[in-house]
């Protein structure tokens, strides 16, 4: 499986499945609002019902039932409704509201306001039980007159186990008057029983009326009705639901499409660019503007493929420098040979001697090369110690001082005393003879070549400053590089194989120093070595280590 299709596959899964949870999780809570709102819809319809059923139970009437409609109307913000056995409509929100009646709702119950006998234990009590459920139908008209006159009705239960009729604490049957026709707002309850005008003998001669026209003396059962039926009803609309997920899994698979597309053709043009260099172009560059991880892979592999451009045109010119270096005394060394085997020059100890200087030649360029290519492949063996740059500088002077006189250059040391380093006292050596000889090199008859040891910081300083015929700036850069000679014509008159500086760029590097060269031309040049400095100058001794 490719990667395109393994990022495609987990970024889809990833947001699939995100999708999924949220849309589950969303179902949920929908569903469980649902079920609240139904279970507050059964709680509101049971408090309607009890609130209606327990003022006809207390008021033995239905008659101003229209302001408990009122009063429930605004407390739910329910259509309420109320229906009588024959289908007539006895109270209904809408008419309050002025505005015509509208089909009922779908929630629909029955209101019984009949009260219910509590039976006590005893037989005798429950034949007098018997006997008080007329006289509670005879209460229960009794109690509807004094609610019409304005009175608070009060619903108890008797010791015989029958419901009866009070007035807030007042017994019914110590009431002689009551007054017909509702009280003034605001009223006490005291002031009602005081200020009663109307023989109670009122409200039982509109019993007996009841009575001899054969009426039910109890409110009749009512349907009730909540709602209406045109009203929306809330429920769990999947449509939304099911649009959002198509949309977002939509979005999570495009999102996969285009990461995967912006995340895998760069890297298949790298992989492309990478073919092409395997199979030989190392010109073939890829885009490298972008700011991401993928900007940066795209800057690193262009370095890479300049650096293999540039490791190659350094190998086929050191193939072709060392090609340049050897063919001349090999041609010599032929020419000699087959001039002496043809008889055409003698073999005298001069030819000789000519035929040895050119062998050595060779010798040295060939130890050259071998060493600078175990200095860079980090095979050279180093003896590191504390040394003393100072006395190594001497040292130098020492040895350098024939060949110095030879061409009268005059060779100096200055040292502010000892600096001690640790390193390799041989091949630091070798840095500084091959700094010295070509110093000597390019400095004319009267000049002056100088060796400074120092310490600058935490770094030991090595300088080695000529008075000669310097080096064009354009050419500085160069001057470390294999077989590199400051005479364009590459003659051998100056001497040398072009590799000594090469070798000690490379040394430096490997004592963990740097190494440069700063020049101008026509007035001399300064080779600087910095290598780091270990334990304080101190005079006639090595540091304690």
């Amino acid at each position: 499986m490719s990667f395109r299709i393994r990022v495609f596959l987990l970024v889809a899964v990833v947001g699939l499945g995100a999708t999924g949870l949220t849309v589950a999780l969303t179902w949920w809570q929908a569903r469980d609002q649902v079920g609240e709102a139904a279970s507050a819809s059964r709680e509101t319809t049971d408090m309607i019902r009890g609130e209606l059923r327990a003022q006809a139970l207390r008021n033995g009437t239905w008659e101003g039932v229209d302001q408990t409609l009122k009063r429930l109307r605004a407390q739910t913000g329910q259509r309420i409704r109320l229906v009588d056995p024959y289908g007539n409509a006895v109270a209904d929100t809408d008419h309050m509201d002025g505005r015509a009646a509208r089909p009922p709702g779908p929630v629909a119950v029955i209101v019984d306001p009949l009260p219910t006998l509590v039976l006590p234990d005893g037989g005798d009590e429950r034949m007098a039980t018997l006997t008080a459920i007329g006289a509670y139908r005879e209460e229960t008209v009794r109690s509807a007159c004094l609610f019409r006159a304005g009175y608070t009705p009060l619903g108890m239960v008797g010791a015989d186990g029958v419901p009866r009729h009070g007035l807030s604490g007042v017994d019914p049957d110590t009431l002689d008057v009551c007054r017909p026709g509702p009280f003034p707002e605001g009223t006490r309850e005291a002031d009602r029983l005081e200020v009663g005008q109307c023989a109670e003998a009122g409200c039982l001669r509109e019993a007996f009326r009841r009575r001899i026209t054969d009426s039910e003396v109890a409110p009749p059962t009512l349907l009730l009705t909540i709602g209406a039926a045109n009203e929306p009803v809330r429920a769990l609309d999947t449509g939304p639901v099911l649009l959002i997920t198509v949309v977002v899994a939509a979005l999570a698979v495009g999102g996969a499409l285009l990461i995967s597309r912006r995340v895998l053709r760069p890297i298949g043009t790298l992989t492309a660019a990478a073919r092409r260099l395997a199979d030989g172009d190392r010109a073939g560059r890829v885009p490298d503007d972008g700011r991401d991880e993928i900007g940066e892979l795209a800057r690193a592999f262009n370095q890479m493929t300049d650096s293999v451009r540039a490791a190659e045109e350094d190998q086929r010119r050191l193939i072709a420098d060392v090609a340049h270096e050897l063919r001349t005394p090999l041609a010599n060394l032929r020419g000699y040979l087959e001039a002496i085997q043809d008889g055409v020059i003698e073999p005298t100890p001069e030819v000789f001697a000519s035929l040895h200087d050119e062998v050595i030649l060779n010798q040295r360029i060939v130890d050259d090369l071998q060493e600078l290519a175990l200095a860079e492949a980090g095979a050279l063996v180093y003896h590191r110690e504390p040394t003393d740059l100072a006395e190594l500088m001497e040292t130098a002077r020492t040895a350098h001082r024939p060949a110095a006189d030879a061409v009268g250059v005059r060779l100096t040391v200055e040292s502010d005393g000892p600096v001690f380093a640790d390193a390799d006292a041989d091949r630091i050596r070798q840095i500084v003879g091959n700094l010295v000889g070509n110093a000597l090199r390019a400095t004319a008859s009267g000049g002056s070549v100088t060796l400074r040891a120092h310490a600058s910081g935490d770094r030991a300083v090595l300088q080695v400053t000529d008075t000669g015929v310097g080096i064009a700036p354009e050419h500085l850069p160069l001057v470390f590089d294999r077989l590199w000679r400051a005479d364009p014509a590459r003659g051998r008159g100056t001497g040398g194989s072009g590799l000594g500086l090469a070798i000690v760029r490379q040394i430096v590097h490997d004592h963990g120093g740097e190494v440069s060269a700063r020049s101008t031309e026509g007035a001399g040049t300064t080779f600087e070595v910095s290598l780091p400095l270990t334990g304080d100058r101190v005079s006639g001794a090595a540091p304690v280590r």
